[in-house]
């Protein structure tokens, strides 16, 4: 079977995205080609980790996660290539109206796609404790879809049939 293609998307490309390509690299082994990209990815927020969020990075770490290719990526360097997609799931926690307006990417083509919405940890305030939470919080739901997903039999699923899986898997929580 051919190594597929899988993109996650997230408006910066800061932390939900990244942890995703992330665990998805550990979890589906040679079987993927994973990346992750944002609508509004800002590289001097975080400049000393490429864009990726510090505290992301930390838990990732902490939980032996890979690291050292993660860096954020603006999701129009991947729009030229949307036919060699199999897969994009948005992770973005934004209403349909935000959708609408851009504010939360859509990827163009014919991949298999999904919402996978995930509260965004970097907007939490707070103690360093209730940050930390939040982060921890958006990881496990991410792993637990992951998870999900690449236990799937994908190969031998209809398209209708896994285009559906992939859609209730954005309704796991924990």
């Amino acid at each position: 079977m051919k190594k597929l293609n899988v993109l996650f998307l997230c408006s910066g490309n800061s932390c939900r995205s990244q942890m995703a390509e992330s665990i998805m690299k550990k979890l589906a082994g040679d079987k993927f080609n994973v990346y992750s990209a944002g609508s509004r990815p800002d590289l001097d927020k975080y400049k000393e980790t490429k864009g990726v969020n510090p505290t992301a990075l930390d838990l990732l770490e902490k939980n032996r996660f890979p690291t050292e290719n993660l860096y954020s990526k603006n999701w129009n360097n991947f729009k030229d290539h949307a036919d060699e997609f199999d897969f994009v799931f948005t992770l973005c926690d934004k209403t349909k109206s935000e959708v609408d307006k851009g504010e939360c990417p859509v990827f163009p083509g014919q991949p298999l796609s999904a919402y996978w919405g995930v509260e965004d940890p970097s907007a939490v305030t707070g103690t360093i404790d209730e940050i930390r939470a939040a982060f921890l919080s958006a990881f496990s739901i991410i792993q637990k879809r992951i998870s999900l997903f690449v236990s799937l039999p994908i190969e031998s699923l209809e398209k209708i049939a896994l285009k559906q899986k992939i859609i209730d898997i954005g309704k796991v929580q924990d």
